[in-house]
């Protein structure tokens, strides 16, 4: 499967597309709320075929304006919760078997402006060139096709952000892989850092530019204005609006060096091997900088990019040594702190960059990720 994303143009109609969105909230915030009747009643949820007739006696009755929203759509919603309280209560016994520690949540009702997609999947939409016609608006919108899109088209999805544009999801199957990049025979080791972004087992070093960092002035700035507006007045949404458009670009500025960056490396590298890290125990230590430098996008980027021209991806889990121990003879140096950026093998007498020694053990220790 693959997904393509284009943006809608600037047209007056797209507001036609917000207020679909906002109708299917309310399906959402209704079956929602009937699941939670059920489980307080019955100590489960209820199965998505009880729904789904559930669904057509409303239509009849009380819900009749249901009937002039996409019945996909709605099956979708419902698709969606269903399987939201089937995670929910897996995870229970999965805890209570001792599978795991991690908790999963029961499903919770989202607010107004959380609820930001609908999904097509078979009919009630049509594409024509660069033209989406919505069968129940009876509209069409017209959106930026920079690439042409491969493959079957499975599923059609309308996103829309915090600043207010709309996206369009394509997802297909059965897509054209993309040609093989040539064998360079390099492999490399990744090291990652809050001083060096990425130190690589070849010595080459690379330094984050800290988007979020160059862009603190606008957003404090940002930040103040909105504070000064009067709550929910329209000097506030636009505010808001302009917040939220100072975070858009940072976040694209940063995914798009992560792309340049992931790319450049597949074509340099045949294998690349990276760390797994804690992120939540980092953020608590560096705080807003591991959030700026961002490694779990990036790591999730290159293993995209690594399996899209058919190059070798290796993870190193999170408790493998890989700091202290020598990279040429496997000497552990329990002596070794944070502060030592050189150090010599007492064994061997090997000179390591610390960085440059840990990307080394990165790729010995490195397995496949799945």
């Amino acid at each position: 499967m693959r997904t393509y994303k284009y943006e809608f143009s600037h047209q007056s109609n797209r507001i036609m597309l917000g207020n679909l969105i906002d109708d299917m909230h309310s399906v959402h915030l209704h079956l929602l709320r009937l699941q939670r009747r059920y489980y307080r009643i019955y100590g489960k949820s209820a199965s998505l075929s009880r729904i789904l007739k559930h669904i057509k006696k409303l239509k009849q009755t009380t819900k009749r304006h249901w009937y002039q929203l996409p019945s996909q759509m709605i099956q979708d919603v419902a698709i969606r919760i269903n399987l939201a309280y089937q995670r929910f209560f897996d995870n229970i016994e999965e805890r209570r078997l001792g599978k795991t520690k991690r908790k999963v949540g029961k499903p919770k009702i989202k607010p107004p402006h959380k609820y930001k997609s609908v999904t097509f999947t078979q009919a009630g939409y049509k594409i024509e060139g660069n033209r989406l016609t919505i069968n129940c608006l009876d509209k069409s919108f017209t959106f930026w096709k920079y690439r042409e899109w491969t493959g079957t088209l499975k599923k059609v999805t309308i996103k829309r952000d915090n600043v207010g544009d709309y996206y369009l999801h394509l997802t297909c199957e059965d897509y054209e892989p993309s040609e093989k990049l040539p064998l360079t025979g390099n492999e490399a080791g990744a090291d990652f850092g809050c001083k060096t972004f990425l130190t690589l087992s070849d010595g080459t070093k690379i330094a984050s530019p800290e988007f979020y960092k160059e862009g603190l002035t606008a957003l404090r700035s940002a930040n103040k204005a909105l504070s000064r507006k009067q709550y929910l007045s329209n000097g506030w949404y636009r505010a808001k609006r302009y917040l939220s458009r100072i975070h858009k670009k940072i976040a694209d500025s940063r995914r798009d060096w992560f792309f340049k960056l992931a790319l450049r490396l597949v074509r340099k590298y045949d294998k690349i091997a990276i760390e797994t890290l804690n992120l939540e125990g980092m953020k608590k230590l560096w705080g807003r900088k591991v959030s700026d430098i961002a490694f779990g996008e990036f790591s999730l980027i290159l293993q995209w990019m690594c399996a899209k021209y058919s190059k070798t991806f290796l993870k190193a889990g999170r408790w493998v040594a890989t700091t202290k121990p020598c990279s040429d003879c496997g000497y552990c140096n329990e002596n070794l702190s944070l502060s030592d950026r050189q150090w010599i093998c007492p064994d061997c007498g090997s000179d390591h960059d610390r960085d440059v020694n840990a990307a080394k053990n990165i790729l010995q220790v490195g397995v496949p990720a799945s």
